[in-house]
This record gives structure tokens, C-alpha cells and sequence, in this order.
């Protein structure tokens, strides 16, 4: 596989055509008012005026960086090729194969007529690859080619682990372009590897402290499904009482385990699931049914820890070092 070109590719800049992509096995590029791609002669010049003519008011250097996606996508992508796509929904990097040539349907998926078929083969969570390849594969482009970390790519798809080296902060210095997505793919990172199973019940309690609940976390060993009780109250009487379970996973948390949970909750209380992974959607759905239960998958979490870092004690912001920073805004590029 040493030969595989791997293509990078973005459902869009918020993870609209998801669906399509892993639902319905496709992968799929916009530009709309462009129409059939096939109909274009295959050279590059072509494409460059189809862009330039369909979008009068794009900017000059945006013409041929658009244009070259579309023609790589019909005339440069091959079958067999691999394809790797970061979801926005469960925070996965999804590998698979393209098995099918470009195919024009525009009723499909709205605003996603350009398609490809793919068979996806398994999904990686982003923790497992370096920073340097979570900002190749963050690219500004909908369609791009890996090369700097395809060897990262290559292991992934062939099932064998991806072991990240140190950083040093220069490394961190180059991924500043994405420095949202880069600071919450680090700080997962992070817990997962340095807050492993009761640490990270402890953490937790820390955060809810913080938040302005009085907590007490379980001692180390079997806990009977409940790591943390939380309350607002000093001696923990009054309602509502909330009772945690924590993941400390990077996998997806099933039906199984939040049913468990909620057994344990009395009908004057709440449930409250953690977890640095995500949910199953039937998880999900049971989450949604109860109006005393609380799902808190990998992103909220990381969205609680942000907000209320600068209260966390000196121990877990030396676990989580992290520094307030601002970016021009000129670094923020937008996508098709």
C-alpha cells in the first residue's frame, strides 16, 4: 500500500453531508451551479473557466484552487485509492476505499451532487494520530491530498496502532492555524492517557466542584455504578441529587451501560453519564426520553473544561496546561 494515494476530504464546513458520507457510503464535493463535472473537458483550463464563469464574484486566487479539487476529485482520484474523513459528529477519522467512479446526482443529497462511492473500513479516533496529522487532515480544502503523515494514515488502515511521538512546542507552534480544534483534540488526548479509569472520576468530581457542586467521589474498586454523587447542599440531603458515572473511553458508550446507570437513579433524582467518547444513538435516544438524565460526550466535556478552567486547582492545570490566546482573524478560511 505504499503507492495508495490517501485523499483527505470535509462534508462541509459543519459536517452537513455526514449522513451521506457514512450512512449511505459516499463521498461527495458541492460546488452546485457548476453541474455535471463530466461533461467538462478533462483538463484543468476547463475546469478553471467553468469556476470562473459560474462564480463571477469569487476572488481570482480562489478560481483555480477550486477548480483543481473538482478535477482531482473526477480525474485524479482512482478506484482503490483510500480515503480518510473527519467527522464532525462523532469525532472520528473514518477510513475506507473509493470502489466507484464520479457519478453526477443531484437530487441525492441537496447541495452535494458530485459523488463517489466508497466502502468505509473502520473509524479512528483522532487521539490515536499526532497533532501534525489532525492539522493535515483539518485542511482548509474540501478535497486534498495527504502526504506529510500518509504513513500515519497507512498504519491506521492496515490496523496497526499509531504510537504519537512527544511534541516539543514548536510542533504545537505549527498547528496554530486550527488552534480550537488542535486545544480540544490535546486536551482529550490528554485525559485519556493521564486520567485513566478512577483519575478521571476524580477529575470529574473536581470539574462539578467547580461548577458549584459539593461532590463525593467513590473510592478506588467496585463501585456499584455510581463513581460520583453530587449535590448542592453541605450534607448532601437536599435536592436535587445527581448520581455520575464516568467513561473514561474513547469509544462509543452503548444502551447497556446508561440503562444500568439509570436503575440506580430514584425518581427524585438524576442521572449524569460522562464520558471522553460518544454516545450510540440509541443511547442517545434513551438520554433524550429522560428528563432527569444527562449525557456528557467527549465534546461537551472538553466545551465544560474551557469554560471553567481558569477555577481548576494547580494539579489539573498542570495535567491541562493551557493559555489564553487570540488569532487573527484573518487565519479563519472558510470551505465550500
Amino acid at each position: 500500500m505504499a503507492d495508495t494515494t490517501i485523499w483527505g476530504i470535509h462534508a462541509g464546513k459543519t459536517g452537513d453531508a455526514d449522513r451521506l458520507f457514512l450512512q449511505r457510503g459516499y463521498v461527495a464535493l458541492g460546488w452546485v451551479q457548476v453541474g455535471d463535472l463530466s461533461k467538462l473537458t478533462p483538463d484543468r483550463e476547463a475546469f478553471k473557466t467553468a469556476v470562473a464563469q459560474t462564480y463571477p464574484n469569487k476572488k481570482p486566487g480562489a478560481i483555480p484552487n477550486n477548480a483543481g479539487q473538482l478535477y482531482r476529485f473526477v480525474h485524479e482520484m482512482q478506484i482503490g485509492d483510500i480515503v480518510a474523513y473527519p467527522s464532525k459528529q462523532d469525532r472520528q477519522i473514518h477510513l475506507g476505499n473509493v470502489v466507484g467512479n464520479y457519478q453526477y446526482n443531484p437530487t441525492l443529497e441537496s447541495g452535494y451532487p458530485n459523488l463517489r462511492e466508497v466502502k468505509w473500513k473502520l473509524a479512528v479516533p483522532r487521539t490515536h494520530f499526532t497533532q501534525g496529522a489532525l492539522y493535515e487532515i483539518g485542511s482548509a480544502m474540501s478535497l486534498f491530498q495527504i502526504k506529510n503523515y500518509a504513513d500515519e494514515f497507512l498504519a491506521a488502515m492496515e490496523g496497526k496502532a499509531v504510537t504519537p511521538p512527544v511534541e516539543s512546542d514548536e510542533t504545537i507552534a505549527e498547528v496554530a492555524e486550527d488552534i480550537e480544534e488542535t486545544t480540544r483534540d490535546f486536551v482529550l488526548k490528554t485525559l485519556a492517557k493521564e486520567l485513566k479509569g478512577h483519575p478521571f472520576a476524580r477529575f470529574v468530581g473536581h470539574l462539578l466542584n467547580v461548577m458549584g457542586y459539593r461532590t463525593r467521589v467513590s473510592p478506588e474498586g467496585p463501585d456499584g455504578g455510581i463513581d460520583i454523587i453530587a449535590h448542592k447542599d453541605e450534607l448532601g440531603f437536599e435536592p436535587p441529587i445527581i448520581k455520575v458515572q464516568v467513561k473514561s473511553t474513547e469509544g462509543k458508550v452503548g444502551d447497556p451501560e446508561l440503562s444500568a446507570l439509570y436503575g440506580k437513579v430514584e425518581a427524585n433524582e438524576h442521572g449524569l453519564l460522562v464520558t471522553l467518547g460518544s454516545f450510540t444513538s440509541q443511547a442517545a435516544n434513551f438520554g433524550k426520553a429522560k428528563s432527569n438524565l444527562r449525557l456528557i460526550d467527549g465534546e461537551d466535556l472538553v466545551s465544560l473544561i474551557l469554560t471553567h478552567y481558569e477555577n481548576f486547582d494547580s494539579k489539573y492545570k498542570s495535567i491541562l496546561p493551557l493559555k489564553k490566546v487570540y488569532v487573527p482573524e484573518s487565519m479563519i478560511t472558510s470551505q465550500e
